[in-house]
């Protein structure tokens, strides 16, 4: 067997070195590679002290001394690889790694059905899985067989095995992201280790965007940033759909399946999709519209998306999302690609004084934009009545009008950084909002990341005039809102919060305590 290999495999050396060698008298042949149609799978050759293929093209043209070039497709290569038994291409994957055998399946229709031989991945599975593997001695194909007593692996379906043993690694990768998010920080209320677990295990995100003809695009994230309590994803590039084409933009995020693989970074590596929210783009109105600059208008779709568009062309720019880091680990991996995460079903907690209202309530609060802090705010001991209730929310003032002790700055020009590959600006009065809120027992309440502007307030304010323009900034979902109030300061050129404001969704506190207010 190894003499015959051995004569095959000389063979196959002595042929490439025959499409190396130049013609006499001309000197070395460059390898240049084009085209060739009906290929989809293509090739390239190289000069250098070895053979080295790629993709990029499918034949090899050299040029000899006559000026003349002949071709060699790559059909006398797969011609070989065709001609051998399957027995001996089976023995040599059985030699493979799971991801280099992933990616053999690549190659060809018959490396595809090669590559899900069930007999190969029984010892991949086991190897991985076992708990009495051996680091130091990989054993055959039939003694792994025999061992784990699969008596009938033939029987199943090929690709079985290759299939749990994709399964099994996700589900290991997740046990995995479980145990480092774990640990809790006592004075946000959020893992420890976000950061952490975002940088080993390689999480990502990406936009599908989906035309209404049912075609989709897929872009993997460009720029990320990460912050205090949140980060921030940045998609742009030259080669956007159109945007009357798009119907609904889907955010994922990427979880590799190996995760080694995010070291060496490659465009059709194994992953899984897991979706946390899905956006309509025919929103995209004046009424979602929260900035301009001389080149491009932003929109903010809720959740924390803000999508850029060329004021010239009306076409997408740039498309940036705020996650929060509370539970953005499990919505970026514990999904489907169709389903988001669900949260699991909440236990209320039982207030034990609930004629006394809210009360050692926390806030953390950023305002923040392309890595710019211009306000990082913690206020603890917050409370409220029971009898604070407005249309069905409670009012928690966080600072107030009359306490001019209480009144903050905000450090910088506020304003939304955006870049593309080619310009980048900054939207005046736009920024970030990162909210964290805890209640009594130290448990995440609200939190949100979304994008939020100064406006004009639409009525007069109900506090004390100040000596200078006073501006408003709002945020609402289904569980609350925020409102703050500012005013500009001529003298100093700065903003200062002299209201802010939150009111929670009663229906939020009921479920949340399990009251009746």
């Amino acid at each position: 067997m190894a003499t015959g290999r051995g004569r095959m495999l000389q063979q196959r050396w002595l042929g490439l070195q025959t499409l190396r060698e130049p013609s006499k008298g001309g000197g070395a042949a460059q390898g240049r590679a084009r085209q060739v149609p009906g290929r989809s799978r293509v090739f390239g050759f190289r000069k250098g002290p070895g053979v080295k293929f790629s993709a990029g093209s499918a034949a090899l043209r050299c040029h000899g001394r006559d000026g003349q070039h002949w071709e060699s497709s790559f059909s006398c290569y797969s011609g070989l690889l065709d001609r051998m038994p399957s027995e001996i291409l089976l023995k040599i994957f059985s030699y493979l790694d799971a991801v280099s055998l992933l990616c053999t399946g690549c190659v060809s229709r018959r490396f595809y059905h090669l590559a899900n031989d069930n007999f190969i991945w029984i010892r991949i599975y086991s190897t991985a899985f076992s708990s009495t593997r051996s680091n130091w001695k990989v054993n055959s194909v039939e003694k792994i067989a025999i061992s784990m007593s699969f008596l009938s692996v033939q029987d199943k379906e090929a690709g079985y095995w290759k299939k749990e043993y994709i399964t099994k690694q996700i589900a290991s990768v997740k046990a995995a992201l479980a145990d480092i998010l774990k640990p809790v920080n006592p004075y946000t209320g959020l893992p420890v280790k976000t950061k952490e677990a975002l940088r080993i295990f390689g999480l990502g995100w990406a936009i599908i965007l989906k035309e209404k003809s049912g075609k989709e695009y897929i872009m993997e994230h460009v720029d990320l940033s990460i912050n205090d309590t949140s980060v921030t994803v940045t998609w742009y590039g030259k080669n956007w759909p159109c945007l009357a084409s798009l119907s609904t933009l889907d955010l994922c995020g990427v979880t590799p399946v190996f995760m080694d693989w995010y070291k060496t970074p490659t465009k059709h590596r194994l992953r899984w999709h897991s979706l946390i929210a899905k956006y309509n783009l025919s929103h995209l109105t004046e009424s979602t519209m929260i900035g301009c600059d001389r080149l491009i208008r932003i929109f903010c779709l809720h959740p924390g998306l803000l999508v850029g568009l060329w004021k010239k062309e009306e076409e997408l720019a740039f498309v940036m999302a705020n996650l929060h880091f509370h539970h953005l680990v499990e919505r970026s991996t514990l999904g489907s690609a169709t389903i988001p995460y669900e949260l699991p079903p909440h236990s209320p907690f039982l207030d034990d004084s609930p004629e006394y209202g809210l009360h050692g309530y926390q806030l953390h609060v950023d305002l923040h934009s392309g890595g710019v802090f211009y306000l990082c705010g913690t206020f603890r001991n917050l409370f409220t009545k029971k009898g604070n209730i407005e249309n069905g929310h409670v009012k928690l003032i966080v600072i107030n009008f009359k306490n001019n002790r209480e009144h903050l700055p905000l450090i910088g020009k506020v304003g939304l950084s955006w870049k593309t590959d080619i310009f980048d600006g900054c939207i005046k009065s736009c920024s970030m909002m990162d909210v964290t809120l805890l209640d009594e027992h130290g448990k995440p309440f609200w939190c949100f990341s979304s994008p939020v502007c100064m406006r004009l307030p639409a009525t007069p304010s109900d506090g004390p005039s100040f000596l200078g323009q006073t501006y408003s900034m709002d945020y609402v979902d289904a569980e609350g809102r925020v409102h703050v109030e500012l005013v500009w300061i001529r003298e100093t050129e700065e903003y200062f919060i002299v209201n802010l404001v939150l009111y929670l969704s009663v229906a939020k506190i009921n479920h949340w305590f399990g009251t009746e207010y």
